[in-house]
């Protein structure tokens, strides 16, 4: 429970009750637990999976519009308590709810998990009838109900109309005694506004009066046995709707467990349903748990509450981390600058490690490789805050005491600052011996810290590995980016000079600090400047396999884009040729039955010559000239067919008429029949 506080995990719950839909999904958010088996963990991941892919696949999403937080209500009718009229309708509107999420989670399949949950989802469709046949959805009791309460009612209509006229009569006759021409009520009792010193000619049962006493409040003689009359059908349509409310309340308590358990599952799917909306806010990607021969790997890993703070609260831009770490390690040591990250980087780990035991997608880039960790077990700071650091020695060797109880061979352990707040020398030697053992008995550990001789247990132990937050040398300001295989370096004298301070002060200074530690510092900076220029390396490559990607992409669509015109075109031809051998037998067999029609006269024998001749010309083309071969010289520039681009020849075309061309980057083997010359 401490080591969830100081990874602030109830700020993170706050932010993923806020995409649940239901009262009864948020509360449940607010608590999330942390499961104590892998079994669970890959459970609710894949809840959250299938809910991340239903969302998007049904327009407008997965809805749980209408359920409502019934719990109460339903343990109250496992009591035999009667419940209100707004609260059946609240069961009602669940239990219709309910069925349309069981609707549109089994309208489509490939969802075995979510479909698994509600195939006993018993949603009770003929309760939800009763419900709504006796009470709108504004909790008000119809009177079809019951013949009884209709009954009651229509004589109450009557009755009210009774008095109604007769007030109204009674108005227009005692106009000038009355105060105001306007029927109101009083204990249920309808009264006219009197003034006070006209009282006797409205006899009555005053029941008010107004603030000055100018106004009486009275019921005339006349109507106090039809306002009686009044109240008896009042109390006997109270009676009634109470019958009625037990009647369906006997029905809900019938089938309450039964409601209770339909509760429990749609809370879990809101719940789920909430991890895929917070995930997908998060541009995050699913975790997969790996063992111990493989790589943890998050790229681009990101703090998931600063992510809040900077799209919620108009925050500073969050710098993602790189994390990968070889099967071999067992222990990270993080060094640097004092707010250059390493804290956020420690709590960004253990918050995605907790995220991915809790069925959360994690705040990086795909892949994300993590281990299942039994127990994620933290000393870091004194239960501060991002931006605060007031631990002190005894409250670190506390709550390490605490961890060493704890912990097992599957366990993360995250120290801050370990070995700080006592004398230097001391603070170094418990930290290597504590990092010693963790790295014995522990999964993983990660362990910010300040001590230089931390550094060195990489080139003495194997299963240590160093990391180091960036710092800028010119902007004198640390980048917050992760940089692996690099221990942090010292930059007090380098800050010290770049803010003016005096040289004779910092020669002094450095003579103090030894040779041994200037030689470490320049080595640390030759290995961060290699590493930068490895990093530029890393994008040149990149983009040039991207642009061979894309390149490629472009040469099968070309490709596919003429195969299908040469094959539109080849069948135009074919229809073209068909139609026109067609129309020539048609002009032929005409010829012919002209030439059998007559005497065969030499006209008729040279029109029919004229006519074939005419046939050849239109329907047969000329022969093509012999084409003229063009062969590519070393150098040449030629047009690239497929891709309708430019590249130089860079070889002479062998005997099958393959040779080589440069297209851009790019160098790729070609046939004379790919290219043309430029013209």
């Amino acid at each position: 429970m401490e080591t969830l506080e100081l990874l602030e995990w109830q700020r993170l719950c706050k932010h993923l009750s806020t995409f649940a839909v239901t009262k009864l999904g948020r509360n449940r958010a607010l608590d999330t637990p942390i499961p104590s088996t892998i079994g669970e963990s890959e459970l609710l991941l894949q809840q959250t999976q299938e809910c991340y892919r239903l969302d998007e696949i049904l327009p407008g999403g997965l809805s749980l519009e209408g359920i409502a937080d019934v719990s109460d209500a339903l343990k109250r009718a496992e009591r035999q308590g009667v419940l209100s009229a707004l609260e059946l309708v609240e069961i009602a509107s669940t239990l219709n709810g309910a069925r349309q999420l069981r609707r549109s989670i089994e309208s489509v399949e490939g969802f075995p998990i979510l479909q698994s949950m509600v195939t006993d989802l018993r949603t009770y469709p003929e309760l939800e009838q009763a419900i709504y046949h006796c009470i709108d959805e504004s909790g008000t009791v119809l009177e079809r109900a019951s013949p009884k309460l209709g009954s009651i009612r229509q004589n109450l209509r009557a009755l009210k109309e009774q008095i109604w006229q007769s007030l109204q009569s009674l108005m227009q006759r005692k106009a000038s005694a009355l105060q105001e021409l306007v029927i109101t009520q009083r204990n249920d009792r309808y009264v006219l506004s009197v003034k006070a010193a006209h009282k006797d000619q409205i006899p009555g049962v005053v029941h008010d009066s107004s603030g000055s006493g100018m106004t009486l409040f009275v019921e005339p003689e006349a109507l106090v046995p039809k306002n009686n009359q009044l109240r008896q059908l009042l109390a006997q349509e109270e009676r009634e709707i109470a019958q009625i409310l037990r009647n369906l309340s006997e029905k809900v308590t019938i089938v309450a467990t039964d409601l209770l358990q339909l509760l429990e599952i749609v809370t879990t799917i809101d719940v789920a349903l909430a991890r895929a909306r917070y995930s997908y806010w998060l541009q995050a990607s699913p975790p997969q748990f790996i063992d111990r021969e493989q790589t943890i790997q998050l790229m681009e890993l990101r703090h998931p509450l600063l992510v809040w703070q900077e799209r919620q609260e108009q925050g500073h831009r969050v710098v993602p981390v790189d994390i990968k770490i070889d099967p071999q390690i067992r222990t990270v040591v993080i060094t640097g600058p004092n707010t250059g990250g390493k804290t956020a980087s420690l709590k960004t780990f253990g918050l995605a490690a907790l995220m991915a035991k809790a069925g959360l997608f994690v705040a990086a880039r795909e892949p994300v490789q993590i281990p299942w960790f039994d127990h994620v077990l933290a000393d870091i700071g004194d239960e501060q805050s991002l931006e605060q650091n007031l631990s002190t020695f005894s409250g670190h060797i506390k709550r390490i005491v605490q961890i060493l109880s704890q912990i097992t061979p599957l366990s993360l352990v995250l120290l801050d600052e370990i070995g700080a707040g006592t004398d230097p020398s001391e603070g170094s030697a418990l930290a290597i011996a504590l990092l010693e053992h963790f790295a014995s008995t522990t999964r993983l550990t990660i362990a910010t810290t300040h001590f230089g001789e931390l550094k060195a247990l990489k080139y003495s132990d194997p299963r240590f590995e160093n990391a180091s937050v960036e710092f800028d040398d010119l902007s004198l300001a640390p980048t917050y980016r992760l940089l692996w295989g690099i221990p942090g370096r010292s930059n007090a004298l380098i800050i010290a000079k770049r803010l003016g301070l005096d040289d004779a002060i910092l020669e002094r200074a450095q003579t103090q600090v030894g040779i041994g530690s200037q030689e470490i510092n320049r080595v640390i900076s030759a290995l961060e400047h290699q590493r930068r220029e490895q990093e530029h390396k890393t994008t040149i490559v990149t983009q040039l396999l991207q642009d061979t990607e894309r390149l490629h992409k472009e040469i099968i669509l070309k490709s596919g884009n003429l195969r299908t015109q040469y094959q539109e075109l080849r069948l135009k031809q074919e229809q073209e040729v068909t139609q026109a051998i067609a129309q020539a037998k048609k002009e032929i067999a005409r010829v012919i039955r002209k030439l059998q029609n007559s005497n065969q006269s030499v006209e008729a024998v040279q029109f029919a010559e004229k006519r074939v001749e005419e046939l050849q010309k239109r329907h047969i083309p000329p022969a093509p000239p012999p084409p003229q071969e063009y062969v590519p010289q070393v150098g040449d520039r030629v047009r690239v067919l497929l891709l309708d681009k430019v590249g130089q020849v860079l070889t002479t075309p062998n005997g099958a008429g393959e040779f080589s061309v440069r297209v851009g980057t790019i160098k790729m083997t070609l046939h004379l029949k790919d290219i043309a010359p430029l013209t």
